[in-house]
């Protein structure tokens, strides 16, 4: 619980809901509710849609979707006791025009409904589509609660401009507020996680608390749904702007006075693909996966964090070894196997490889080899990971990061099959820093996956620099052009090569019908290949 400067005590349910599953949430959010309660706590609070699951997407146009929310709102209060609970959910909207829904918080006490408030400013950036589905509140005023004056506002109601990409709302909803007199700002959310996000967002609002010299609760969302990864932190502020209670990230929990410190950017991202793989892989009714090894740093770092989320008992390697590839990355592979205590599978391809290309032969004749046999091997190694898969019902993880989707350097229906993309958006330099990271205190991946150079090793001597600039210019350029949104000239202008950035510029572009076609992916970056960028694959710009 947070004490906040004696005006009262706050129970903050940092819970992990799942989107539509309206039975499961409610339970959630009860069983916060009556442990808070216990323990003393005199207001408590979920995140922002906790009802429904955040984001609700067009789940909200079916048939009953907003109804059985609403019903499960009254079921909540007619659960509760003198304790208020504030609880986010989705509602009708009932005027003649606009948008056909509200992104509401419902204030529940003694047995009913006390007040609705509603979401005043609506995202429609990035990962945000919100506008496409509710209308903006009418009017902004306090709820009145145990004599205390409450601003309740949601989510993005609370962000100012300085922290948005730019000056996007014409009213500030904290402002109204606390121009009408309150005691406490409240602040239900689903803020999604990037590297950097929670200790941005928490500044933020130290900095509104000082502002209005009024103190902040604010309970956030946590948990993997779909693409993108809550993070909680949840936060009760102080008016001077000092942090009071502090949850921890990436775990469910009810607050206790449990003041955390922060931790690193680099364990933040590996909280957030852990916490992201095992909602991604529970929640779509899998208890397993599985994982082509190719003594690599990418499927190396993507066994970690598939045997961290679900026990090494539930996650199968497979060594797939070709003639290309070396006994230097055989032995990687089986050593990480044997370091994680996940079971392993050698299928060699060598057979099946020299009966398709015998097979082939006539049709190919005349013709040298070239980069179809590199990807006929990457497509082999799809089907055996596939028929894997299929026979023992796990989940097939892809281990292409974001550097190499960003390029094309991939094999579409070969090394990008399968359900889930767990590092796709997480360039190759944070690939070797999270690897290190994770060594930090014995050999986990084996050291030589972390420096010998990379190789898909479809050729003799093969290394990802014979077709690639060097990882840290190319990841250095992916990020001004794919998160800045720079030109060619303007990222050239920084000192790179204006040849090599419009190589990979045009990579990118070339590349985006693969892109389309590819697993989902896990959100760690401003900018991930996924629902938060809406590049169209024909188009003749150049930047």
């Amino acid at each position: 619980m947070g004490l906040l400067v004696s005006v009262m005590r706050i129970g903050l349910a940092q819970i992990n809901t799942t989107v539509g599953d309206f039975e499961g949430n409610k339970r959630l959010i009860l069983d916060a509710y009556r442990n808070l309660v216990a323990d003393g706590a005199e207001l408590v609070l979920t995140p922002e849609l906790a009802v429904t699951g955040y984001p609700p997407r067009d789940l909200v146009f079916r048939s009953g979707f907003v109804r059985r929310s609403e019903e499960v709102i009254q079921e909540l209060a007619r659960e509760t006791g003198e304790v208020p609970l504030i609880a986010g959910f989705v509602e009708h909207n009932t005027k003649e025009r606009g948008k056909p829904f509200r992104n509401a918080a419902a204030v529940l006490r003694g047995g009913g409904v006390v007040a609705v408030r509603h979401k005043s400013l609506l995202p429609t950036y990035d990962v945000f589509d919100e506008a496409r589905y509710f209308e903006p509140a009418d009017e902004v005023s306090p709820v009145v609660v145990s004599g205390l004056r409450l601003g309740i506002t949601v989510c993005e109601d609370i962000w100012t401009d300085e922290y948005l990409p730019r000056p996007l709302y014409h009213v500030s909803p904290p402002d109204i507020l606390a121009g009408q007199g309150i005691d406490l700002l409240i602040n239900l959310s689903a803020s999604p996680f990037h590297a950097g996000k929670p200790g941005v967002r928490e500044a933020m609002m130290c900095a509104v608390a000082r502002e209005l010299r009024v103190p902040i609760a604010y309970c956030n969302a946590v948990g993997g749904n779909d693409q993108l990864v809550f993070d909680g932190h949840s936060v009760v502020i102080n008016q001077d702007g000092s942090v009071s209670t502090r949850l921890p990230g990436f775990v469910e929990r009810v607050a206790h006075d449990n003041l955390r410190e922060t931790t690193s950017e680099t364990e933040q991202i590996y909280q957030a693909l852990v916490l992201g793989t095992r909602d991604y892989i529970r929640k779509c009714g899998f208890k397993s996966a599985v994982i082509g090894l190719s003594g690599g740093i990418d499927s190396a770092l993507t066994a970690v964090i598939a045997a961290e989320a679900l026990g090494p008992e539930n996650v199968t390697g497979v060594s797939m070894p070709s003639r290309y590839s070396s006994e230097g990355s055989k032995d990687d592979a089986r050593d990480l196997a044997r370091n994680l205590g996940i079971h392993c599978h050698t299928v060699p391809i060598e057979p099946v490889f020299a009966v398709l290309k015998d097979q082939l032969s006539g049709v190919f004749a005349g013709r040298p080899e070239d980069l179809t046999e590199e990807n006929m091997q990457s497509r082999i190694r799809g089907v055996i990971m596939m028929s894997i898969s299929n026979k023992f019902g796990h989940l097939l993880l892809t281990t292409g990061n974001k550097s190499e989707l960003a390029v094309g350097y991939c094999t579409i229906y070969g090394d990008m099959c399968g359900g889930l993309a767990v590092i796709s958006d997480l360039p190759k330099m944070r690939v070797y820093e999270v690897a290190r990271w994770i060594n930090r205190e014995k050999e986990i991946i084996p050291w030589p996956s972390i420096e010998k150079p990379p190789s898909a090793e479809l050729k003799p001597d093969q290394k990802d620099q014979d077709t690639l600039p060097p990882y840290d210019v190319l990841d250095a350029i992916l990020e001004l052009l794919v998160e800045q949104h720079l030109s060619v000239r303007e990222v050239a202008e920084r000192g790179f090569a204006e040849e090599t950035v419009r190589w990979i510029a045009r990579k990118i572009d070339l590349n985006e019908w693969k892109r389309h076609q590819a697993a989902p992916g896990l959100r760690v970056t401003t900018k991930a290949f996924g629902v938060g960028r809406r590049i169209p694959i024909v188009q003749r710009f150049t930047p």
